[in-house]
């Protein structure tokens, strides 16, 4: 059967064109193998572009204080300690060479006025850390990526979506898809796959993330027998576009408020310096005076409470909101038209001021913005090794947000763009250096893949079967409803109850039509791993009966000692999901003592 399907073999095999999985493809050609990069849509086209404020690298050059020790001491504070302590310590490391190395492969970044990359600030980061280029850096380094990719002769198969991982026994053997503009079906064999598919945002409908984060790579590995790893934690990013609602969610860079905007409520109140948190030890909220002196450049003085971690910003939003003290269209305001000069703000914040002026009509120079939290990033996701990325899956990698481990129970903004480069590169090598040690490819089972192409073809077969687009529309309202942002036993349970019958209605999805771009064939696919992913995070939010970083149980309102270095695994066990309370890896000596020593300290957010 196989040999009649479009079939190609490569060593290493990357799903994936973002940040990561371009990043992957480029380390893992490095070795004499083979390498082909799936992307579901067009090369470039990628959530990495989202990422604009910055890259977090410790490069000391505005902040020469700055350090790899203090990069991972911010990381783990800001994932309040359930990061995997080896993976924060290898990407505050090594995320100075690979902003080094992009730069050598073409990134042009802002410079200080001696020549260095430049820095700014950022929520949770004690010092200006984000190598920059203006508020679009996620653009500058896919195109970099890209043009890298291009150069070293690497295949891309674009507008192909990947909807199943091929096994050998328990390792990884390849995987199958359909190619978008014909619907049909193609077949990788491959010695090595890595997973870089992104998040999971189409979850929610209010999200950053566009049409193509659908949870593939999650739902894929689990079904595969890797297990996910912090699921409850979902990062909203605090600063979405309200209006118009054409484009509601889309991201404001938290390079606006790095820059000096600040947050008012519909009575002008400055709202963020009432929302600084007990939990957090040594938190005090620093005067007007002191915010104002931050932001004119003094770095002794206290940041403005506007760069606190997301999870805390978020928080404080839907709060004001819910008081009664929201903007006309249901958020705040985010104002940095009245702080900083129009020749200012157009220098530093060129895509934002674009962005508002096409999309929204609305000029940042001139008038607030209305922000409203934006399901923008999965911290939770495939459990990896630190050093390899290799999942529990003998020859399948993951990295990107795709990956659970490095951020813990809530992102710093500008630790996206680094972990990508980290840990693609170290994906790339180690899936690289596995395809190069074995001889032959792994054989694929000719029934097992009928079965896959059978089940791809169902819902054309199907007469009475679900619309994919209203059990998706559904899906989007449960999660909101009962797994979002403020968290209870009673909606958990409920949201459960529901994704499950979701879960039975999206086996049993049905389109029409032809196969050639057929969104809603698509559909079919994504709302099964939509559907998937959903029951993993409420599962794990259930579960985790405590409020810690970006989960919010308003019935565990408090952080819970006794969870503080706990994870839930999560894996299918007979097509059932099972969940696992297990022990956080313990940090080493060296880094034990270093979170000790900083345990304590004045809260530098």
């Amino acid at each position: 059967m196989s040999e009649s399907i479009d079939t190609h073999e490569l060593d290493v095999l990357v799903i994936g064109a973002g940040g990561a999985g371009l990043s992957a493809a480029i380390s893992a050609a490095e070795r004499d193998v083979s390498v082909g990069v799936v992307c579901k849509s067009l090369l470039g086209k990628a959530h990495t572009v989202m990422a604009e404020g910055g890259i977090a690298a410790a490069l000391g050059n505005v902040a020469p204080a700055d350090d790899w020790k203090s990069h991972f001491l911010d990381t783990m504070k800001g994932g309040w300690g359930l990061n995997d302590p080896r993976m924060a310590e290898i990407h505050a490391k090594e995320s100075p060479e690979r902003v080094r190395t992009l730069q050598e492969w073409g990134a042009l970044f802002d410079r200080t006025d001696d020549g260095k990359i430049s820095q700014r600030p950022f929520g949770g980061h004690r010092y200006d850390r984000l190598a920059h280029v203006g508020d679009r850096t996620g653009l500058e380094m896919i195109r970099t990526l890209q043009d890298k990719t291009v150069a070293e002769g690497i295949d891309v198969y674009q507008e192909c979506t990947t909807t199943h991982l091929l096994l050998d026994g328990d390792q990884v053997a390849g995987a199958l898809g359909v190619w978008r503009d014909d619907g049909s079906p193609i077949l990788f064999r491959s010695k090595a796959v890595i997973l870089a598919t992104g998040g999971l945002g189409q979850c929610y409908r209010i999200t950053s993330n566009s049409w193509e984060y659908t949870a593939d790579g999650h739902a894929m590995a689990l079904r595969a027998g890797a297990a996910l790893v912090d699921m409850a934690f979902v990062q909203f990013h605090p600063t979405g576009m309200v209006w118009p609602k054409s484009v509601q969610g889309t991201l404001v860079t938290e390079g606006v408020r790095g820059e000096g905007g600040i947050l008012l409520n519909s009575e002008d109140e400055r709202f963020m310096f009432d929302y600084v948190p007990d939990a957090y030890e040594g938190s005090v909220a620093p005067t007007v005076e002191e915010a104002d002196r931050w932001v004119a450049g003094d770095r002794d003085a206290r940041p403005p409470p506007e760069l606190l971690t997301r999870d805390v910003v978020a928080r404080a939003i839907l709060s004001e909101v819910s008081a009664g003290r929201g903007s006309p269209h249901g958020g705040v305001f985010l104002d940095i038209a009245n702080q900083r000069s129009t020749e200012y703000i157009q220098e530093k914040l060129p895509a934002m001021v674009h962005q508002f002026r096409e999309l929204a009509e609305i000029d940042i120079t001139e008038d607030p913005m209305e922000v409203f939290p934006t399901c923008h990033y999965m911290m939770g996701g495939i459990r990896v090794d630190p050093e390899t990325q290799e999942t529990a899956v003998p020859g399948l990698y993951a990295s990107g947000e795709v990956a659970g481990g490095l951020h813990g129970a809530n992102r710093l903004g500008g630790n996206s763009l680094s972990d990508l480069l980290v840990f693609g590169n170290r994906a790339g090598h180690a899936a690289g250096d596995r395809a190069e040690g074995m001889d032959t490819f792994p054989p694929i089972d000719d029934e097992d893949v009928t079965n896959k192409l059978n089940s791809l073809e169902a819902p054309f077969e199907r007469e009475d079967g679900t619309d994919p687009y209203a059990l998706h529309a559904e899906l989007q309202t449960v999660m909101e409803e009962y797994v979002g942002i403020m968290r209870d036993d009673d909606r958990l349970t409920t949201g459960i109850e529901r994704l499950e019958d979701l879960a039975e209605r999206a086996a049993n999805t049905a389109t029409d039509g032809s196969r050639a771009y057929n969104p809603g064939w698509e559909k079919c696919f994504a709302v099964r791993h939509l559907v998937e992913a959903g029951l993993a995070i409420a599962h794990a939010a259930r579960e985790r009966t405590e409020s810690r970083g970006a989960h919010t149980r308003i019935d565990y309102p408090e952080p819970d000692e006794e969870l503080e270095r706990v994870e839930f695994a999560i894996s299918l066990v007979g097509g059932e999901i099972d969940i696992a309370r297990e022990a956080v890896p313990a940090p080493r000596e060296e880094l034990r003592e270093m979170l000790q020593a900083d345990t304590g300290e004045e809260e530098t957010q």
